[in-house]
Formats: structure tokens, C-alpha cells, sequence
């Protein structure tokens, strides 16, 4: 496997401090999505989702222009647990290192595509501790409306078409190497 098929995930908190990191292979990359495949790399206890067992497996998706991103987690069989979508600032992609802003408020979707919006008074909260500006307080609620806009027209990710992304090997692994490189440069 290439480095350029491996990379970093940094979540940075609003005063650009780290809040989680993990490591995931690139399963494919243009100008606007880049898809990762990850898998917990240690036992996770999350107050909405409980036990997320180490091994649990992720497609993750990463638009370099919108305020969010959607993780798809999957079952042992493949099919989709649930996706959890996480609004943030647009991700950048840098040295390997995919990095965002994570903005606290969260859309968890279940399988038969019911979703609730959780963390606001999270967001209100850190709103006030960082100062969040209303631009930005603009954006994060275009892209809850734009992540249930999805959600209810069943448009991808959240369709069986999105499937789980697997890592490919040879021209496939080159293109990706190439959309990487561009984007770093």
C-alpha cells in the first residue's frame, strides 16, 4: 500500500485544540469528497451511541466544501448500524492530515433513515465560551438543514448505493494518489 492511501484524521476544537485524532486509508478522492475506511482503534463509551467496541468499522465521508461530515457506521456484515453526521467547518487536507473544526452539534440517523439533531446547547454553550460570530452560527444551521435535506430525499450517502468504500489497488490507487497530491500542493 502507497502512503499517500494512509492518513490522519485531527478534530480541533474552535480555539484550535486537539480533541480526537485517529488513522484511516483513503478509499477514494476527487476535488470535492474525499471517503476514508477506519475502524476504532481502542474501546469508545459515547453518551448517545453507548459502547462503540474496538474494531467497529467507519466509512467516512469528507466534502472539502460543506459544514459537515457523515460517518457511516457498519455493522460485522457490512450493512449500515447507522450514520453519524457531524457538523463542522470545512475539512482541509494537508501533509496527510485531514483536519476540521468540530462544531458540537451532531445528526445521528438510524437505518430506516429517522434522525434526531443533538448537542444545541452544546453549541450555544461553546457559542458563548469562543464567540462563535453569527456567520458562523449562519453556516452550522444551513448545514443541519442541508444534512436533513439529505436524510428525508435519501440521497447519498444515505442510500444503499452509498455503500462501504473499499481501499483499491493499482490505476484506482494511483488516481487517488494524484487527487491527494493536488490537494495538498
Amino acid at each position: 500500500m502507497s502512503k499517500a492511501q494512509d492518513i490522519t484524521v485531527r478534530v480541533l476544537k474552535y480555539n484550535g485544540a486537539e480533541y480526537r485524532r485517529w488513522n484511516a486509508r483513503i478509499a477514494s478522492c476527487d476535488a470535492s469528497l474525499i471517503v476514508l475506511d477506519a475502524e476504532f482503534e481502542y474501546d469508545v463509551k459515547h453518551e448517545v451511541l453507548g459502547e462503540i467496541p474496538r474494531g467497529t468499522r467507519t466509512a467516512e465521508y469528507y466534502w472539502f466544501n460543506r459544514w459537515y461530515n457523515i460517518f457511516r457506521f457498519l455493522k460485522k456484515d457490512g450493512g449500515t448500524r447507522l450514520w453519524y453526521c457531524n457538523i463542522n467547518t470545512p475539512p482541509k487536507l494537508e501533509n496527510g492530515v485531514l483536519s476540521y473544526i468540530d462544531l458540537d452539534i451532531d445528526v445521528l440517523v438510524q437505518p430506516d433513515l429517522t434522525y434526531q439533531v443533538l448537542d444545541i446547547d452544546e453549541f450555544e454553550q461553546n457559542a458563548l465560551v469562543f464567540g462563535y460570530p453569527d456567520e458562523l452560527r449562519r453556516d452550522v444551521q444551513r448545514a443541519i438543514a442541508e444534512v436533513n435535506s439529505l436524510v428525508e430525499a435519501r440521497q447519498f450517502p444515505f442510500t444503499e448505493e452509498g455503500g462501504h468504500p473499499t481501499v483499491r489497488e493499482g490505476a484506482e490507487s494511483l488516481r487517488i494518489e494524484q487527487a491527494v497530491a493536488e490537494r495538498t500542493s
